[in-house]
């Protein structure tokens, strides 16, 4: 074989034997950055050393939380007691639920001349009290009647046994604010009695009228409400009643419970 052939084929095998060797480097790299990481992950996943693992088996106290204690509940302010209405007159004659043992049907009117009180009986053991103006001396009364009619702001037409005594009053007064019968006004059977209001709210509890009995404006409205037409009004005696004569009869009916005070 001539040299020229020999080291064609010299050639020929140094080829393969170079890419054998860069094989083998990249193998050996490849083995090496394995045992590397392989060595990086059990020195990350090895045991704890004695020391870490009793550390680490000791109990440890965990105090518990502790909380503030509640503030005490302010109390609510206690509500604001309405004030009764009606309040003109003082004390006792302002309107009011009281005890009264009455023995008449709830709706019955009673009216205590002597102590200036109404009362609207409400069962048997309770009524609504109210303040009263009644007649002064010599034009009380006392019996029993019922309620014939009921007018809100009643007209005035004074009697003409009161245009005898007083004969500067009006003939005709029409309803309203300045009236003497004020807001309401319940006439008492066939007679010229009337439970009604009034514009002068400090008569109440005072002997001031010719016999009529009068509310404040407010209580009146009130027991206007409460009271149906045909109710029981009765009208206690305050002691010497008697009753009245033939010329004061003239205004009643002529069976009517009613006697004037002499």
């Amino acid at each position: 074989m001539s040299k020229r052939a020999k080291r064609g084929k010299a050639e020929t095998l140094a080829l393969p034997m170079v890419g054998r060797v860069a094989v083998g480097v990249l193998a050996v790299a490849a083995l090496g950055y394995y045992l590397l990481s392989s060595s990086a992950t059990f020195q990350s996943t090895r045991k704890p050393s004695a020391h870490q693992a009793m550390a680490s088996s000791t109990a440890v106290y965990v105090a518990p939380p502790t909380h503030a204690p509640a503030p005490a509940p302010v109390p609510a302010p206690a509500p604001l007691v309405e004030p009764p209405k009606a309040a003109d007159g003082p004390g006792a004659l302002v309107r009011q639920v009281v005890d009264y043992a009455s023995r008449q049907a709830p709706g019955t009117v009673i009216i205590d001349t002597k102590n200036t009180f109404l009362y609207f009986v409400l069962s048997d053991t309770q009524a609504m009290r109210y303040g009263i103006g009644v007649g002064r001396e010599g034009f009380t009364w006392s019996g029993e009647q019922t309620v014939a009619r009921k007018t809100e702001w009643p007209d005035w037409r004074p009697p003409a046994d009161m245009l005898v005594r007083q004969p500067y009053l009006p003939r005709f007064m029409a309803g309203g604010p300045t009236n003497p019968l004020g807001a309401r006004a319940m006439y008492l059977g066939e007679t010229e009695y009337r439970i009604h209001g009034t514009n002068k709210p400090d008569t109440i509890g005072k002997q001031v009228s010719s016999g009529c009995i009068r509310l404040t404006n407010d209580d009146v409205t009130d027991l206007y409400e409460r009271v149906k037409v045909g109710a029981k009004v009765i009208v206690l005696p305050t002691g010497g009643a008697r009753r009245p004569a033939a010329t004061s009869a003239q205004a009643l009916s002529p069976g009517a419970k009613i006697a004037e005070a002499q």
